[in-house]
């Protein structure tokens, strides 16, 4: 079993372990929510990708035949934020901070005829400022709600590679800008414990902006359009 499905399978029976402790009996925390406040803190499992545009025609480049990217996993870290705004409205603003890499792909045919396959790394810590609407139903089963939220968010790279300097050995950075501005839209649910609310989440992220720096050289001439797509799982305590 390779390390992505364990970290999927550890991730599900943490969820299922604490949930369990939730979904029966007498009803917990009434009082909750009806606070116009609540705090709390996320643990995340993410995924980094791109949504990737290459020239329609590679012809003009004699030894590339194709580019792909690479997702890679990565976690997350935030401090919870929410705003009472109704019975089955919440406003979250949960500050953090996401550590991932992605790869993007060249297949490359040299004269010799073998075909390698180069990678770009893009390795990135991102301060992410999301804000999103939640909507939740009523309390099922006295202890659980489901939910569904949606916003945006900026994010900031507090590594990006825009500025380094390609090696002295001719190997060629690829460099991205810091920032993006990105659209949210996710599921959950809600598990009402004895002294605090566990929230199992599964959320997508899309960039708008288009994150590739223009240089002349084939890797970054090559691709039109290099924009984010993340996908995460977080366990929320609140």
């Amino acid at each position: 079993m390779n390390c992505k499905k364990t970290s999927i399978l550890t991730i599900l029976f943490l969820s299922l372990s604490i949930s369990s402790f939730a979904q029966f009996g007498v009803p917990n925390l009434l009082k909750y929510d009806k606070r116009a406040f609540h705090f709390g803190f996320m643990l995340g499992y993410n995924q980094f990708d791109f949504r990737i545009a290459s020239k329609p025609d590679l012809a003009e480049y004699d030894s590339l035949m194709m580019v792909n990217t690479r997702s890679l996993s990565g976690f997350s870290l935030g401090i919870v934020t929410n705003l009472r705004m109704g019975k089955y409205f919440d406003l979250r603003f949960i500050p953090g901070l996401s550590f991932g890499d992605r790869y993007v792909n060249y297949s490359i045919r040299y004269s010799t005829g073998n075909e390698v396959v180069t990678a770009k790394n893009a390795e990135s810590v991102y301060l992410d400022l999301p804000l999103l609407v939640k909507f939740k139903s009523s309390r099922m089963l006295n202890n659980l709600r489901a939910y569904v939220i949606a916003g945006g968010q900026y994010s900031f790279d507090m590594i990006s590679a825009k500025k380094k300097r390609s090696p002295m050995n001719g190997d060629v950075v690829l460099k991205l800008n810091p920032h993006d501005v990105q659209a949210q839209v996710g599921v959950g649910m809600d598990f009402y414990c004895t002294y605090f609310k566990f929230s199992t989440e599964l959320k997508m992220s899309f960039g708008f902006l288009n994150m590739l720096v223009p240089e002349e050289n084939m890797y970054a001439t090559s691709v039109t359009s290099l924009k984010a797509k993340n996908i995460q799982i977080s366990f929320i305590f609140e």
